[in-house]
């Protein structure tokens, strides 16, 4: 009896350190952080929309589980934006990125309702301490777009569709006109204005209207590729805008003009990730891997390729500037607007209201 109380002692023993041990806590898997975007248009497979959407995959190839994506689209500027910026916010999404002009102050306004939130104001120029603004140098493009379609146009006159007279796009048809008048200086461009950002309907008939006005080469400031669709039925030469889009205009595109976000928004991405997000304000262009030119058609010989691309390589390099005056440079009334040797400064370039020289028509 002894002898097997004594067992059962020792066992006892044995086996209790086991017992009173405390159990390691059991790791709890930490959420993914929940990413918004919002996109003034439908989400199509080419455009300015697309070209942000293939910024959102982007961030979940780079940072796979720990993020958690999502999207609205085709959502107005105004009223509307500022519901679903709000919706986001109230529904967890830690970063939201707003790419649009006019959901600049919608973005502000939520902003302030949501301190822990942060936001990514893409085109706007409004800062806070939880909104930070980026940009691309779109003007650096369109300059290097301008010399190809300088040297590709027959009958000397472009056009170019445009949404509003904005200093963005005033900047894009401005640096397009100086870039194919310095290789063509009999070069004219005009401008139709649209008061839209997307509007395929009215983006077509407004290229088939310059078509009709001896434009042989078009490019376009919208949101579409209607421009690049009607060039390509009436034997047109275009420039692409946001994406390459020579599987719509196989014929029709010489080059095309893209924006480039995955690098921004993923880096934006894990800087909340890792707790060093902070407001800022960032205008990257061909240098930053932003902006480039590509997708040269089949009709653009090799000759004016590499003056393109030579040019962009000395604007990535800084030696070479699309609003830098050799000579004086007027406005399209006879004005001086940028002195011989002069370069408009960042800040010149952002406030532009003026059409150069060789840019037929009046802002509306």
């Amino acid at each position: 009896m002894y002898k097997n109380l004594a067992a059962v002692i020792a066992a006892a023993c044995f086996i209790s350190p086991v017992f009173s041990q405390t159990a390691a806590p059991v790791a709890t898997p930490k959420e993914p952080l929940k990413i918004g975007f919002v996109y003034v248009a439908p989400l199509t497979d080419l455009g300015w929309v697309h070209q942000h959407d293939e910024g959102r995959r982007a961030v979940e190839a780079a940072l796979g589980a720990r993020v958690k994506t999502s999207y609205v689209e085709n959502v107005a500027e105004g009223p509307d934006a500022e519901r679903v910026i709000r919706d986001l916010a109230a529904t967890g999404h830690k970063l939201i990125f707003t790419p649009s002009f006019g959901y600049m102050e919608p973005t502000l306004k939520v902003a302030q309702e949501f301190p822990d939130v942060k936001f990514e104001s893409i085109t706007g120029y409004k800062t806070a301490p939880n909104v930070a603004v980026a940009n691309a140098r779109y003007y650096e493009g369109r300059y290097l777009a301008g010399i190809a379609a300088g040297r590709m146009t027959k009958s000397n006159v472009a056009g170019y569709v445009a949404g509003f007279p904005i200093p963005e796009v005033l900047q894009g048809i401005n640096a397009f006109a100086l870039g194919m008048r310095l290789v063509n200086p009999r070069s004219q461009v005009k401008v139709v204005w649209l008061n839209s950002w997307f509007d395929p309907t009215r983006e077509r008939d407004a290229a088939m209207t310059l078509f009709n006005q001896n434009v042989d080469v078009i490019a376009f400031h919208t949101g579409s590729s209607a421009v690049m669709v009607a060039a390509q039925e009436r034997g047109k030469l275009a420039v692409g805008y946001h994406s390459d889009m020579r599987k719509i205009a196989p014929d029709a595109q010489i080059v095309a003009v893209t924006h480039q976000w995955g690098n921004y928004y993923t880096r934006r991405a894990q800087a909340v990730l890792d707790g060093s997000w902070k407001s800022g304000n960032v205008w990257g262009g061909v240098r930053e891997g932003m902006i480039k030119v590509e997708g040269f058609g089949t009709k653009v010989p090799k000759a004016v390729q590499q003056e393109v691309l030579a040019r962009q390589k000395d604007i990535a390099e800084g030696k070479l500037h699309p609003f830098h005056a050799g000579k004086a440079v007027l406005d399209n009334e006879g004005k001086e607007v940028i002195a011989q040797g002069q370069t408009l400064s960042d800040e010149q370039i952002l406030k532009m209201n003026w059409l150069v020289q060789g840019v037929q028509g009046k802002l509306p």
